[in-house]
């Protein structure tokens, strides 16, 4: 078993690197709902997938723990998508 991360920058370390995975391996969702402002429901199993590995991962005791895993989204996914047509930027 892993061992549980503990150190607030090495959380969100591996939230950056879970929400990469997720943008990588479903690229095609991520330009459709960027386009059609829909990302967060169209991507809703597999961000939930990936929140759930990062707090498997990351011990429950670190303040802000659920408030990483949302700013690795907004970094990797969302501003990265900001070269994507779409009438939400």
């Amino acid at each position: 078993m892993a061992r549980v991360v503990e150190n607030p920058d090495l959380a969100f370390r591996l939230a950056r690197a879970i929400v990469s995975d997720i943008a990588l391996y479903n690229q095609d969702k991520v330009v459709e709902g960027i386009k059609g402002d829909n990302i967060f429901e169209l991507m809703d199993a597999e961000l939930n997938e990936g929140r759930e590995h990062f707090f498997l991962r990351v011990s429950p005791e670190l303040a802000n723990r659920e408030h990483l895993y949302d700013r690795a989204i907004v970094d990797v996914l969302i501003k990265q998508a900001g070269k994507i047509d779409s009438q939400i930027w």
